[in-house]
């Protein structure tokens, strides 16, 4: 991740500092947030929290059986996607 720009961005990065792992790639934020938004709008808005505890534990499953961390959160993140019901579309 390039230098942080916004004061989440600063949190992130201390975040990940603090918990001994990588920081997000600017990419894998913006894929967390649009997923994020849709488990929220989708399914629950409580269960986005949870879905990313999940996500993360399926991330780490994935690099303990030797996919790299980029992989691994791909494969995990196409996986919770094919989770969720189809966006509703929009009525005028």
């Amino acid at each position: 991740m390039d230098e942080p720009t916004t004061d989440m961005d600063a949190w992130l990065a201390s975040l990940a500092t603090t918990l001994g792992v990588d920081p997000l790639a600017d990419d894998q934020v913006m894929e967390l947030l649009g997923v994020a938004r849709d488990i929220a709008h989708g399914v629950e808005r409580r269960a986005t929290p949870l879905a990313a505890f999940l996500l993360g534990a399926a991330t780490q499953r994935r690099i303990g059986h030797g996919a790299t961390a980029p992989e691994a959160f791909a494969d995990a993140l196409i996986e919770l996607q094919t989770t969720l019901p189809p966006p509703v579309p929009p009525t005028d």
